[in-house]
C-alpha cells in the first residue's frame, strides 16, 4: 500500500513528534506531584536520561509510548503497512536500546519502572502501581 501523503507532509508530521514533555509524561508528572512526590526531569548522569528521577530514592520512571516502543499485546503497537522492513528494524533497535539502558541504570544502582502510554486509561490502577514502586510520599 502506498503512502497517502507526500514525503514533505510525512516529514512535517514526524518532525512534530516530541522527545520529552509528551502528553502521557505530563499527565504522570501532574499525578505524582499531586500525590506529594518530588522528582527531577530528564536527569543527566543517569543512563538514558529518564523521564522522571527520584534522586533520594534512587528510582527512575520511563514513560513509553506504545507505538514507538512497540508494547507487545497493545492495540496501539501496530506495524505500519508501508515500509514494514524499516519499521520492524526501527522497533527492534528501540526495544534493544530500552533494554540496554535499563540494564545500565540497574548496574548504576537505580531501580526502574516503565509506564506504558496505555496504562493511562486506568488512572486509579496507575496511581497504585506508582505508589507501590515509589513508597510513601513525603508531604
Amino acid at each position: 500500500m502506498a503512502d497517502r501523503i507526500t514525503t514533505a507532509q510525512r516529514s512535517k508530521l514526524m518532525g512534530r513528534i516530541r522527545r520529552s514533555d509528551t502528553k502521557p509524561e505530563l499527565v504522570i508528572r501532574r499525578m505524582l506531584h499531586g500525590l506529594g512526590y518530588r522528582f527531577r526531569v530528564q536527569l543527566k548522569g543517569v543512563p538514558g536520561r529518564p523521564d522522571l528521577a527520584f534522586t533520594r530514592r534512587r528510582k527512575i520512571i520511563q514513560v513509553h509510548g506504545c507505538f514507538w516502543h512497540f508494547h507487545e499485546g497493545c492495540p496501539s503497537a501496530r506495524m505500519p503497512t508501508t515500509r514494514t522492513e524499516f519499521w520492524a528494524a526501527k522497533f527492534a533497535r528501540n526495544r534493544e536500546r530500552d533494554r540496554r539502558l535499563e540494564e545500565d541504570a540497574t548496574e548504576a544502582g537505580w531501580q526502574s519502572l516503565i509506564v506504558w502510554e496505555c496504562e493511562l486509561k486506568d488512572i486509579g490502577r496507575l496511581q497504585v502501581k506508582l505508589a507501590d514502586f515509589l513508597g510513601p510520599a513525603r508531604l
